[in-house]
């Protein structure tokens, strides 16, 4: 897997351009100690900064931006961001603290630091984090929404925490319009397991650019749950570190895009202990001219990881013509002692016994197609955990069919 940028040095001293830093932007120094530069060669190597500074232009060269529409949010990864706290809605709960904290708490950059420019954009601009700080081992969920952003270019960062030995659910609403860049930390204490969902249902002219940065102590559990069906532009790029022995992480995504949408995933796992295990899954549906789903995933075993378990997939259901659908999966395994590991992708049409076998049975060959849609997302519904919230997003996903009826 080449995870580098595409930028190249300049080939002499002498160019008005400046020399890249070692290491700097997703390129190091060659062996042979001249000016020649090789892509970093594994995932874990990519330059990361907390200052928007070291990073350049983002031209739609570069790796992470290839597959993007970068040319229209430029204001997210160049321009200037109001970075101050919005309102949130949230109901008190016991064992759960929402507040608002400075950039100066400890907790700030120790579950990640952003390896793109959008990511350092957001991490300079923000005044205040949300702190969501979870305790005690009794189970419990929380939602959190927020709304009416504006058309303003903001930058947000968000903090979970759930502290060793917790248990709960936490889901984070998206809905109304945004131009957003931010930043989400998530922070796994020992024997904690923790379930974090997030809701993509803004309005249809909102963008949303987030990176999810996430660590898993010793014996922890992450459920990860992406669910993006509203929004023009939606890029929301999960990545987890096993740092704890026995940690384990499951990550589930769902997306629905129609005419015009851009709906983009880059998922990370870093499997950095041992004894660890992870699991992908994501699944989208695609309809009308112009929709596009990216899927990139990127799995690490390192050398101190033996006795891994880990497995990723992405399937995409084409409903109309007109639609794009890029997946791609990265395995790279630092150590042969290891329980197992594989990657899955697969994009496609209907199946065509499928709805044969519905219709021969007295269904409607519209009706039939809806309960092939409907079966196939719903396997990642059902892995939530919260029973209101699987029963929502159910009747989402049927607003969503009804839009395949004229096509």
């Amino acid at each position: 897997m080449s995870a580098a940028s595409t930028s190249t040095a300049p080939t002499s001293a002498s160019s008005s351009e400046a020399l890249p830093t070692a290491e700097q932007h997703g390129i190091k120094e060659h062996s042979d100690g001249r000016f020649g530069f090789v892509p970093v060669q594994t995932r874990s190597a990519r330059f990361k900064s907390f200052d928007v500074a070291d990073f350049p232009a983002v031209t739609g060269r570069e790796a992470v931006w290839k597959l993007s529409p970068v040319a229209k949010f430029t204001d997210l990864t160049a321009g200037t961001l109001d970075g101050a706290a919005y309102e949130i809605d949230s109901t008190p709960l016991a064992d759960v603290d929402v507040s608002w904290v400075d950039r100066t708490d400890a907790r700030i950059g120790t579950a990640g630091a952003p390896e793109e420019r959008a990511a350092a954009n957001a991490w300079s601009s923000f005044d205040k984090a949300l702190a969501i700080t979870v305790s005690g081992e009794e189970a419990k969920e929380i939602t959190i929404t927020r709304s009416g952003l504006g058309s303003t270019p903001r930058a947000a960062h968000t903090l979970i925490e759930a502290r060793p030995f917790s248990q709960a659910v936490v889901i984070l609403r998206n809905t109304g319009t945004a131009r957003l860049s931010e930043n989400v930390e998530i922070i796994v204490g020992e024997s904690a397991n923790l379930t974090v969902v997030t809701l993509q249902e803004w309005d249809a002219d909102a963008v949303q650019l987030a990176n999810h940065f996430a660590t898993i102590g010793r014996d922890a559990r992450l459920k990860h749950v992406v669910v993006s069906l509203g929004g023009s532009i939606v890029r929301v790029n999960p990545s987890v570190q096993l740092a704890g022995p026995g940690s384990d992480t499951e990550l589930y995504g769902l997306y629905f895009a129609d005419a015009g949408q851009h709906l983009e995933q880059q998922v990370y796992v870093n499997h950095d202990a041992a004894n660890t295990r992870s699991r992908v899954n994501y699944k989208g549906a695609l309809q009308g001219a112009g929709a596009r789903t990216v899927w990139i995933g990127d799995v690490l075993i390192g050398h101190d990881a033996p006795g891994t378990d880990s497995y990723e997939q992405n399937r995409n259901l084409v409903l109309t013509e007109g639609t794009r659908a890029d997946s791609i999966p990265n395995l790279e395994i630092e150590t042969g002692d290891i329980l197992g590991a594989g990657h899955a992708s697969a994009t496609g049409r209907f199946d065509d016994e499928q709805l044969f076998y519905l219709q021969s049975r007295g269904i409607g060959e519209l009706e039939a197609r809806r309960l092939v849609v409907r079966g196939f997302l719903s396997e990642i519904v059902q892995h939530i955990g919260s029973k209101p919230l699987e029963e929502r997003l159910q009747g989402a996903i049927e607003d969503e069919l009804r839009g395949t009826e004229g096509n």
